[in-house]
């Protein structure tokens, strides 16, 4: 009896330890996925329009399809690559993640270029003449290649954010959390975002109260502001995002000026206000690497439209869409 009370209390320590561990690895996720804001923001604000034009019957099918995609993307694939580097390249993290960033402020810069020069749209948002069940599953495969681009960077990021584990099961659980927390909340906002309408539809037509049915029609008028609206902030918190990521980067490898010099505007600017430093300190840092972020994002445009994408064309034997 001893020897069994012996291993029950044995038992007992392991499931403390291992419950501490989870513990311990769902807290560093939730720092670690904080600092993924930006891409995060920018993945909600970008699925919707890849359920736009369907029947609304479809539109939680297909974001669901999208969802699973992004838990495949994240867990099958980021999630040991991102071991192995840890493990075994730890010098990359940095340069992917600049990486990323370059990302991140090409796609905005790119947003903030074409509301001063539209461009006609790619092969990708030209509608074919196509059957339903077709046009849904390339909708789904190209919401889930977007989301493979913006899984890695949330995931490199979570990866860096993460402090020294001890082991590497700590840092893959810890990894799990981001991946599934962040799917979770993207594609559950995602959902309520493009239903929104359909209930506020419901409401203004069934509701037995008129404040119901007042409720209902705001609602319906404000979905198209409020999409807009995410659009914006999506698209400002790459810029921003993406602008500190590459900054901090160049630090890391050695070029500290630019990152020292909005470093010193932010804290004098927090001195010369007194009160709500802290916010000040925020918004001046954040002002200065959104303004990094575009002048280099719109560097990046000529860059990548006339040398890397034709040259992707070149070896993948992919050809211009003609428009």
């Amino acid at each position: 009896m001893s020897g069994l009370l012996a291993l029950l209390d044995d038992v007992a320590g392991i499931a403390k330890i291992a419950a501490t561990s989870i513990d311990d690895a769902a807290g560093q996720a939730v720092q670690a996925g904080g600092k993924a804001a930006g891409a995060l923001i920018d993945d909600a604000a970008v699925t919707p329009k890849y359920v736009h034009g369907f029947e609304p019957a479809r539109e939680l099918p297909i974001v669901g399809k999208i969802a699973l995609g992004s838990i495949k993307n994240k867990l099958v694939f980021l999630l040991p690559a991102a071991l192995l580097l840890s493990s075994f390249a730890p010098w990359t993290i940095t340069p992917l993640l600049m990486l990323g960033g370059s990302y991140l402020c090409f796609e905005g810069a790119e947003k903030v270029y074409h509301l001063f020069k539209p461009h006609v749209p790619d092969a990708e948002g030209h509608i074919a003449a196509q059957t339903a069940d077709h046009l849904e599953e390339s909708r789904v495969k190209a919401a889930v290649k977007t989301d493979f681009i913006l899984s890695a960077e949330i995931m490199t990021i979570g990866l860096a954010a993460l402090p020294p584990a001890q082991n590497i099961w700590m840092e893959a659980l810890a990894l799990a959390i981001i991946g599934i927390g962040v799917t979770v909340v993207v594609y559950g906002s995602v959902a309520l975002i493009v239903k929104a309408d359909d209930a506020g539809l419901w409401l203004r037509k069934n509701g037995k109260l008129a404040p119901t049915r007042a409720l209902g029609h705001g609602i319906v008028k404000l979905m198209p502001w409020l999409m807009k609206l995410l659009m914006t902030v999506g698209t400002a918190a790459m810029i921003w995002v993406g602008g500190n990521i590459v900054l901090h980067g160049l630090a890391e490898l050695g070029w500290h000026a630019p990152y020292d010099w909005i470093h010193h505007q932010a804290e004098a600017a927090a001195h010369a206000v007194g009160t709500a430093a802290g916010f000040v300190a925020w918004a001046v840092t954040a002002f200065f690497d959104g303004i990094f972020g575009l002048a280099y994002g719109l560097v990046l445009i000529p860059v990548v439209t006339r040398a890397i994408q034709p040259l992707y064309r070149l070896f993948t034997g992919k050809k211009k869409a003609a428009h």
